[in-house]
């Protein structure tokens, strides 16, 4: 039954917010002003540090503004800030759950704090418990739960005592696919059962795509809004898929095509790259024509297919228009890095044989076994608390295996387990530097961590703050970056000694686009130089950029080979609906045992 709502639930008119840092002053907001429409869901869009979760904080009552006004259902926000927090729903990017607590006492907890009277509980705890797929879960501890779960249960909490206005801080950030699919159905159910008006930032943009109106934010400004088809409309005839024959390597092809003048964007997309040019181009014979930087031999053995533009090709154009963004070239991101050194010709980088990790009665990673190649990109895919973090943390010897045989460098991680260590650059899941130091302490830290010295560390230092262009940012405590800058100075520490052998667990899980570009390009590069490169993510188009990869369930391997391989043997075109497809799979077979 739909519930009668307010003409509009938000509107924001003129809004400015700064912050003071050390040494200089940032302009979060400049002058933002649009409104939404009851009852549907509006995508607030942007790359890192564009204002999205400042603008979310004011509309809440959490910060106070500078200039400007924001009127939420009727209200002003600064004349009543609590009866505004009271009647609107908020699930910011770390939400507070209390993971000693169950999920039923959870949802009691926030009952509690939302003022929802006794009666209505058994049934609306069913509800949500039902919504989100945890009915089963009711007596589990929140710490215990997957990434995935968390993110619902929530969402769950949030939605207690159904809100006329729902705000979303990046929901699904660090959430497998299975698991976003599972609270877009959550979020559209609220919307579409209860006419629930919802503001969602994201930093998938396949997602911004399923919002009905977008508001797209650059540099506290607000740079463009409409619905989706209003950013892919004027890109027509400008978005194209190339595809080589198997002589030419698609990093290879990738890497040709970026350096073309009149090519905007190039993303390897499976076995092909795909673009966006700069230009209306036309059809793709004519495309073919504009590739002078391409021998006409290998310009022959290409296949161009016009498609549909997308919204991130549309994030791209706009935002490349602002700031003159050019992805850099991976000759220039890894200058002056060593070449990796080959344990032998003959040995894997990484072998793993029956690997086995026992947290008491549960098993974490049952009997794995793969081999990775020197120079390699291999992807470790899986839904939450499939294993795949478990699996890193041994490979790096941080985390002892129960059972089975680890070789790394050349180095058995249960004999040379600081011999190994000395090869390896890991990048965790989560931020994992020293928050109230700067941005030049922690590289100065690391930099002797890894045993640097004199001018070798002075140079690798100087690498650092010019490959990952830190400069600006020296003397801000790293704690305060946004979550892009976090991860660039992560990734600079970690390969601060130029391991062999780079270890990323979701290196870009919430950084905007433009920041994944540079990752890959980054990540690319190493991989021409000899660097074996482990990566876990849960953006499936990132997994097109591995050679190989294994996706995992359960703590076992349920698919292993190259992308092209894994999605033939699903059945699917569509990486994201073959991991979908191989998980539920998985699902299914456990359920009928």
């Amino acid at each position: 039954m739909t519930t009668t709502r307010s003409p509009s639930p938000l509107i924001i008119e003129n809004v400015s917010k700064q912050f003071e840092l050390p040494g200089r002053v940032i302009d979060a907001l400049s002058e933002v002003s649009f409104e939404i429409r009851p009852g549907q869901v509006t995508g607030l869009i942007g790359a890192d540090a564009a204002g999205k979760t400042t603008l979310m904080r004011l509309i809440s009552g959490l910060l106070t503004l500078d200039k400007g006004r924001i009127t939420v259902l009727g209200k002003d926000v600064a004349k009543a800030p609590l009866a505004i927090q009271s009647s609107i729903g908020y699930m910011p990017q770390q939400f507070g759950l209390y993971q000693d607590l169950t999920v039923m006492e959870n949802l009691r907890l926030y009952a509690d704090l939302q003022g929802l009277p006794e009666a209505q509980r058994p049934d609306r705890f069913q509800q949500l418990l039902d919504m989100s797929g945890l009915s089963s879960f009711g007596n589990r501890l929140a710490g215990k739960l997957s990434g995935g779960m968390k993110q619902k249960l929530g969402l769950a909490c949030t939605l207690v005592k159904s809100p006329e206005l729902l705000l979303l801080d990046e929901p699904t950030v660090g959430v497998d696919p299975v698991s976003r699919r599972e609270l877009w159905q959550i979020v559209y159910q609220a919307v579409e059962e209860n006419g629930m008006s919802v503001l969602l930032s994201t930093a998938y943009l396949d997602e911004a795509e399923r919002c009905h109106d977008i508001k797209l934010l650059h540099e506290g400004r607000l740079l463009a809004q409409g619905a989706p088809e209003h950013f892919t409309q004027p890109l027509k005839n400008r978005t194209f898929l190339l595809s080589a024959d198997k002589t030419t390597h698609k990093r290879q092809l990738k890497k040709q095509l970026a350096a073309q003048p009149f090519v905007q964007d190039a993303l390897i997309m499976g076995e092909s790259v795909r673009i966006l040019t700069r230009d209306t181009v036309g059809t793709p014979a004519e495309l073919l024509q504009k590739l002078p930087g391409i021998e006409p031999a290998d310009r022959q053995s290409l296949q161009v297919e016009a498609v549909e533009s997308r919204f991130e090709d549309a994030f791209v154009d706009l935002l490349s228009q602002q700031t003159e963004f050019a992805p850099v070239l991976e000759k220039e991101t890894v200058q002056h890095f060593a070449q990796a050194s080959a344990v032998s010709d003959d040995l894997p980088a990484i072998e793993v044989d029956k690997l086995v990790c026992r947290f008491g009665d549960f098993v974490a990673v049952d009997h794995l076994s793969f081999q990775v190649q020197r120079g390699e990109i291999f992807g470790l895919l899986g839904a939450n608390g499939a294993g795949k973090t478990t699996t890193f943390r041994m490979l790096c010897g941080l985390l002892p295996a129960t059972d089975g045989h680890l070789q790394v460098a050349g180095h058995n991680l249960r004999h040379a387990r600081a011999q190994a260590r000395a090869k390896l650059g890991y990048m965790s899941q989560k931020f994992s530097l020293y928050g109230v130091m700067s941005v030049a302490q922690n590289l100065d830290f690391y930099s002797k961590i890894y045993g640097l010295k004199g001018t070798k560390r002075r140079e690798r230092v100087d690498w650092a703050i010019e490959t990952f262009e830190l400069q600006e940012l020296l003397k801000q405590p790293s704690r305060d970056l946004p979550l892009g800058f976090k991860q660039r100075l992560a990734m600079a520490c970690a390969l601060m000694h130029e391991p062999d052998i780079l270890f990323l667990d979701e290196p870009t899980s919430g950084v905007d686009p433009m920041g994944r570009r540079d990752f890959w390009n980054k990540i690319n590069a190493l991989a021409e130089k000899g660097v074996t490169i482990m990566v876990t993510t849960h953006f499936m188009e990132e997994a097109e950029y591995c050679d190989r990869m294994a996706i995992m369930s359960n703590g076992r391997i349920m698919a292993l080979g190259t992308p092209a391989d894994i999605k033939q043997e699903a059945g699917r075109s569509d990486m994201e609906e073959a991991f979908i497809h191989i998980i539920e799979a998985d699902k299914s077979a456990e359920a009928g045992e």
